[in-house]
């Protein structure tokens, strides 16, 4: 076959094709560059149809510094307007986030985080690896003083040392480039990746947290940017340049007064209400107009009683089991909370991987209780010193709750309890306490390790106890789901017959969701849930 020539006429007309192409890619690329590196860039539109405004009733958060974040009502705004590495999905599942993949070295020590191209702060300023290295940095720095950092970012090669002032830098973190983000761990871990879904993982824009208006106008890179923050309510609006799905909602109202959230929802001004044990009988009723815009939502949380067990008299194991068993759980769950809780059968709670029932060291046992009490040093109740249960803030009466404890030590025990409310019940180093613990992510180790081994910023107990520390740790590193989940099993049983804790219920919410709220999925621990809902018109 012979190859044909080409005229003068196609040849110029070639020539031109080539460098009309060569100009567009220049152009191309020089729109790609400013993309990637100009700010007040103009947002793109939401990848779904606009959704409206959705209205649900809200508290006060303690911190709005996703680094100082140790409580469940802040987190639930921080992880609206923050984002990081990682997230969770509502499977609680880890899934990306600002990374759009990672790679793990062979010896699992390493971890290499990419960068999605697009990610930006709300301000359209884009997101670098440095801005990552500066989070978890400042997180660690004493200054800062979170006391949360070591506990979920202490895996990480020279955390320690940043955390305890000795290292201005940590060495285990290294931005590689613009879009790449190296972490190296101290060993390998099952659960690594997870606790980079908690706040202190959070990216955070350096020249905002050094502004006179940190953090009361956080410049977040989440789903929703905060506009408005009162003492009547809080205001969310969509965040224009968010990276992953945008939110459908345009606006996310959380209404922080105006009476009975129940009410409220009745009367058309909430979408979302959750139930509190005043109507939670009506709108279990099937009759009842609301009964079919309920749903109930067991969480992975455990309510508790602490003791601090350096303080008389819960220095004492005897006594400690005394009041364990002293508790009536089903009487509490079933009567004062109307079945809206559920007794606890351990630390761990139902749903958890390696949840087991521990009924036998939890039952209700008042005669063993007080025969417990006698055989401790304290000799019996009359031998004990004053004993005060720390409690969230109270009003001039005490919650029903409470009242129904101080009764069962009173009547079962012999043991007058004293309460006392403050606004931070672990502050100050309470001899006895009444606190809650929501999973960060559904693993044991959140429960068992975060909250029980001896060096744990978050013992509040001091306890202490060399076969539990050495079974968390070989639970840290082991890759076997079954062995690993087996030795956080006899953690947990060590610990509960030690009596550190009185566990006493798991939650179950009961929310109300108007027919035209569509995409909300509640889940059993905190994620950025709010990404999926729109109103329906």
């Amino acid at each position: 076959m012979t190859r044909s020539r080409w005229s003068t006429v196609a040849l110029v007309a070639l020539l031109l094709c080539v460098l009309l192409t060569l100009c567009f890619a220049c152009a191309w690329t020089a729109w790609r560059w400013l993309q990637n590196n100009t700010e007040g860039l103009q947002p793109t539109q939401p990848s779904g149809a606009s959704g409206g405004i959705l209205r649900l009733a809200g508290e006060e958060p303690d911190t709005l510094d996703p680094a100082l974040v140790t409580d469940s009502t802040s987190a639930e705004y921080v992880v609206q307007i923050f984002s990081g590495l990682v997230t969770l999905d509502e499977r609680l599942q880890v899934v990306p986030d600002l990374a759009e993949r990672w790679e793990t070295s062979a010896d699992g020590r390493t971890y290499t985080f990419y960068l999605r191209e697009d990610v930006r702060f709300h301000d359209g300023r884009a997101i670098a690896a440095d801005d990552l290295v500066y989070s978890l940095e400042r997180a660690c720095d004493p200054r800062t003083g979170s006391l949360v950092a070591g506990v979920y970012l202490a895996d990480i090669v020279g955390a320690a040392d940043r955390l305890s002032g000795r290292a201005a830098n940590i060495t285990g973190l290294q931005a590689v480039d613009d879009h790449m983000v190296r972490i190296t761990i101290t060993a390998p871990s099952a659960t690594f990746l997870a606790k980079l879904t908690y706040s202190t993982a959070f990216v955070l824009d350096r020249r905002n947290v050094e502004s006179s208006s940190w953090p009361a106008r956080p410049n977040g890179s989440g789903p929703f940017r905060l506009t408005e923050h009162s003492s009547e309510r809080i205001v969310l609006e969509r965040n224009e340049y968010y990276y992953r799905d945008k939110p459908r909602l345009e606006q996310v109202v959380f209404v922080l007064s105006g009476g009975s959230p129940v009410s409220m929802y009745e009367n058309g001004e909430l979408d979302i209400a959750y139930v509190g044990t005043a109507d939670v009988e009506r709108v279990r009723d099937p009759s009842n107009a609301l009964h079919p815009e309920l749903t109930t939502v067991p969480q992975l949380d455990v309510q508790y009683l602490g003791f601090d067990v350096t303080q008389p008299p819960f220095d004492d194991v005897k006594v400690r089991q005394a009041f364990v068993l002293a508790i009536d759980r089903e009487k509490i769950t079933g009567v004062v909370w109307k079945g809206m809780r559920a007794p606890a059968q351990g630390i761990v709670p139902p749903g958890m991987p390696g949840y087991t029932r521990l009924r036998s060291l939890l039952s209700f046992d008042p005669e063993r209780a007080r025969k417990l009490l006698t055989e401790s040093r304290y000799g019996g109740p009359a031998g004990l010193p004053p004993v005060t249960l720390s409690i969230g803030t109270i009003s001039s009466e005490l919650p029903p709750v409470v009242e129904a404890i101080v009764a069962m030590y009173r009547d079962n025990l012999g043991v007058e309890v004293a309460v006392e409310g403050s606004a931070d019940v672990l502050g100050d180093e309470p001899q006895f306490y009444s606190i809650g613990w929501i999973a960060d992510y559904p693993d044991p180790e959140d429960f068992l390790d975060i909250l029980f081994h001896s060096e744990s910023g978050l013992n509040h107990m001091h306890y202490s106890s060399p076969q539990v520390d050495r079974l968390v740790e070989d639970a840290r590193v082991e890759t076997n789901t079954e062995r690993r989940l087996a030795r956080f099993q006899e953690a947990e049983r060590l610990i509960v017959s030690d009596a550190p804790w009185v566990p006493l219920w798991n939650s179950v919410d009961y929310v109300l969701v108007k027919p035209y709220v569509k995409g909300a999925v509640f889940s059993a621990a905190i994620f950025p849930w709010l990404t999926n809902v729109y109103i329906e018109e």
